[in-house]
């Protein structure tokens, strides 16, 4: 309940922040709309070309896309450390974190939500509902509780990935430049993972698992069998990332040395 307590604090003075400079509000989630949809314009500029990729049509890759959209956002939301370094080691404010009796990373997490984000999981929602009923697509059951199951091993492979990495400004006591290349490695996952080589098919399963963040999920719901036991792993590559880097983060606050004078 205390944990409960601060998440609705934060929000709540997140919210009245924002509501001040509503205008700003509002530039910010249509800018990031606008940066996802020119991502899917490259999609359908693609397809211009060609009439299918490695097999897959274009409503096949728009709803991967589309899935992306989805877990990437509330990671965004709920987990967004991009300034980490400058501005907990650099600046100092590491030290704050630590005087308090919240644990430290959801302290960091809250202090650095980002609920705009959340109109791109919306809009991702509605490509894939787009891109579902122009294949024709039948929806079972089980699909729903799939999606949300899917969703959160996704999300949570995001925050290991990302958590692992922010990890090392702490052992460094200095901020890192590792996450620009990591976030430009991610967007391979919003396309099928078939398409590459052998070598980056294996980075992005099993080293760098972006491909459970978008394709392998979005496979099961397109019923392509040959993917579903990938599909069925997210969650459990989630757990696991999570623990891994939650483990490496507290590690990382144990040699913390502070910012000195």
């Amino acid at each position: 309940m205390f944990y409960i307590s601060l998440f609705s604090e934060y929000l709540q003075n997140y919210i009245k922040t924002r509501l001040t400079y509503r205008s700003d509000f509002w530039i910010e989630v249509l800018s990031d709309l606008a940066f996802n949809f020119m991502n899917l314009f490259f999609i359908l500029v693609v397809y211009m070309h060609t009439d299918t990729l490695d097999g897959w049509v274009r409503a096949e890759v728009i709803f991967i896309y589309g899935y992306f959209m989805v877990p990437y956002s509330v990671f965004l939301c709920f987990f967004n450390l991009w300034g980490f370094g400058d501005r907990y080691i650099v600046k100092g404010e590491m030290d704050r974190v630590l005087t308090r009796p919240a644990h430290n990373l959801f302290q960091v997490m809250l202090e650095n939500m980002n609920p705009p984000a959340l109109f791109g999981a919306i809009a991702g929602f509605a490509v894939m509902v787009y891109a579902w009923s122009d294949l024709g697509l039948a929806l079972s059951w089980y699909d729903p509780i799939m999606f949300l199951l899917l969703v959160v091993g996704s999300v949570m492979i995001y925050f290991g990935i990302y958590v692992s990495l922010t990890s090392l400004s702490l052992f460094s006591d200095s901020p890192t430049g590792i996450l620009p290349l990591i976030w430009n490695i991610q967007n391979y996952g919003r396309y099928p993972v078939s398409i590459y080589n052998g070598i980056i098919r294996v980075v992005l399963t099993w080293v760098l698992p972006f491909a459970f963040v978008g394709f392998y999920p979005a496979a099961f719901f397109l019923r392509r069998e040959s993917f579903m036991m990938m599909a069925m792993l997210t969650p459990i590559v989630g757990v696991v990332l999570m623990l891994l880097s939650i483990w490496i983060w507290n590690i990382g606050v144990r040699r913390y040395r502070g910012a000195g004078s």
